[in-house]
């Protein structure tokens, strides 16, 4: 999936939409780009891309604008690249429906990186009722965790939020969609202490050392990604 994948580049800084064309295509991307929002839309309705990079600061048609418009007909991958450092424009543009944020400036390697996870994670069968993370294993038909073989007792809360972060693992979750996907429509964002609480008992129960966590890696802010990737 990922060798020949299409990528759109939506950004209006010519030399930005250089640097990653010249390294993606090294990496076998096929790369189409665009440098107006309205292109960019334009363009992912024509080119079918398999994922897209999408520069929130654009002139006229922001970032946020583009990718509420993709969102109403596709769910293609979208990494954003922002120059802004401040956890509320990470926090909409996921809330927004994009897959993954890097901060300009970034690391091409970070970005590749970022890249082959969204693209895994389109290409994981929908109906896969197993995750398997090296020796961690859920099984979402049975309810099931496994860790090095032995069943892990889990209550149907910490369940449920380990099967939200371990089916979006390598991706950025914000606490809201946490919140809302874990204790339905009845939370508040005031509620976020919930997930910190959860959060530590599943560290307990999965981590060698719960101050060191292998598994789930806190952003911040923001939320919660899951690191193993199956």
């Amino acid at each position: 999936m990922t060798n020949g994948a299409r990528i759109l580049i939506i950004d209006d800084e010519p030399q930005i939409r250089k640097l990653l064309k010249v390294t993606l295509q090294a990496h076998s991307f096929e790369i189409h780009e665009a440098a107006t929002g309205e292109d960019g839309v334009y363009q992912a309705s024509i080119v079918h891309p398999d994922l897209i990079v999408l520069d929130l600061g654009l002139p006229s048609m922001s970032g946020m604008d583009v990718l509420t418009r993709v969102r109403e007909w596709s769910q293609i991958p979208i990494i954003v690249l922002t120059a802004k450092d401040r956890e509320e424009d990470k926090i909409a543009a996921l809330d927004g429906g994009a897959d993954d944020y890097v901060t300009k400036p970034f690391g091409m390697g970070e970005l590749v990186a970022r890249i082959r996870v969204a693209l895994r994670h389109v290409a994981k069968t929908v109906d896969e009722p197993i995750l398997r993370f090296d020796h961690l294993v859920i099984d979402l038909a049975q309810r099931l965790v496994e860790l090095d073989g032995n069943r892990v007792k889990l209550t149907p809360t910490e369940y449920d939020l380990l099967k939200v972060l371990a089916s979006n693992a390598g991706k950025v979750v914000t606490q809201r969609q946490l919140l809302q996907q874990v204790w339905g429509g009845h939370h508040h964002e005031s509620d976020s202490h919930y997930l910190r609480i959860y959060i530590g008992h599943l560290r307990k129960k999965l981590e060698e050392d719960p101050t060191r966590p292998k598994f789930i890696e806190t952003e911040p802010g923001i939320g919660y990604r899951f690191l193993l990737q199956p």
